[in-house]
């Protein structure tokens, strides 16, 4: 056994007595559960119960792979516009200061992926090469169900917010910082849950320590980045605060066309709500938790709830949802520095 894995379930899920044991070889952390605690956690219509032959034979299988876990870069055809001016181009889903995400499929299997292309020589022009490597590590290590512009009525921003808590508790979990939560940084799947994307500013931190990097979208920077005091997973919850306002107002709390007037806003810490923000909605942004009280957390990550944003998914083209950018034809300039001889 390793890291991660378990044992005595079958004395949980049935009457039965534990039918092996295990011995610990050198050091080690183990968790535990009781009985009652489990039943209540992990409804037993969510449970599979297996026969001891079906067990054994999963567990002689070779391990099944997802399409994702085998996926190489060779194995991606770019999906391209199909009308329009853009007729016969490569789908471009953002563009942004480092370089462009562009929409990816593969002919086996008929997934999709948000490719990010990115220039090496501007990576290293901007010292921006630790960030990268560890942007990759992270998607790498990640696997989690909850990893739009516009004014949302009240339930709608809830379960959107409830979903990014559930991502935030799975990166903090592993000691990662987000560190850049913004609409712009939110998916919807087919479903209408909403998935995290855009780990370039995404740290990995010890609890108790903190960092001092000038990072993040202005809008919705903490104070404590702003003022260069150290920073931890505290900003997450900032940025938390100001996305339920942006989601229920239809624009962040500060903002301005100049990124150092929104930090003197940020830091003067005055918020005018919007007349028709309920004052649970307010105490929220404001205290950050009665607001999620219509949430039932364990249905939303079985993804058993029906999301309100599932209307919002247009039907078409995997594209439709998507502003449309025309394709870049310029030539990556030559990097030989080396940075990325392991990535």
């Amino acid at each position: 056994m390793g890291k991660g894995e378990h044992f005595g379930e079958q004395a949980l899920i049935r009457e039965v007595l534990r039918t092996a044991t295990c011995s610990a070889d050198g050091p080690v952390t183990c968790l535990s559960i009781d009985k009652e605690v489990f039943e209540e956690t992990i409804p037993v219509e969510h449970l599979e119960v297996f026969d001891d032959s079906k067990v054994l034979q999963e567990a002689q299988a070779p391990p099944k792979s997802s399409p994702s876990s085998t996926l190489r870069f060779k194995d991606l055809v770019p999906v391209l516009y199909q009308e329009g001016r853009y007729q016969g181009d490569p789908v471009t889903l953002g563009v942004g200061g480092f370089g462009r995400v562009e929409l990816m499929t593969t002919v086996n299997h008929g997934m999709y992926y948000a490719m990010k292309r990115v220039s090496k020589k501007h990576i290293v022009a901007k010292r921006q090469e630790e960030h990268m490597l560890f942007e990759k590590k992270v998607l790498k290590a990640i696997q989690c169900d909850f990893i739009v512009r516009g004014r949302f009525d009240e339930p709608t921003a809830v379960f959107c917010t409830a979903c990014v808590v559930e991502a935030f508790a799975y990166l903090h979990k592993k000691s990662i910082m987000y560190r850049d939560l913004k609409p712009e940084n939110l998916m919807l799947d087919v479903k209408g849950y909403i998935k995290l994307v855009d780990f370039g500013f995404a740290k990995e931190m010890v609890r108790g320590e903190k960092t001092y990097s000038f990072v993040g979208t202005p809008e919705y920077m903490a104070p404590e980045i702003i003022k260069n005091q150290g920073h931890d997973f505290a900003v997450d919850f900032w940025s938390l605060g100001i996305l339920i306002f942006e989601l229920l107002a239809g624009s962040p709390p500060f903002s301005s066309s100049e990124p150092q007037k929104i930090y003197a806003k940020i830091l003067d810490g005055v918020l005018k709500y919007p007349p028709y923000l309920s004052e649970a909605s307010k105490s929220i942004i404001s205290k950050l938790c009665r607001w999620f009280s219509s949430i039932n957390w364990h249905k939303l990550r079985m993804s058993q709830l029906d999301a309100p944003t599932v209307r919002l998914i247009r039907k078409g083209p995997c594209y439709i949802n998507f502003d449309r950018f025309p394709v870049d034809h310029t030539k990556a300039e030559e990097d030989f520095s080396g940075w990325d001889r392991e990535f």
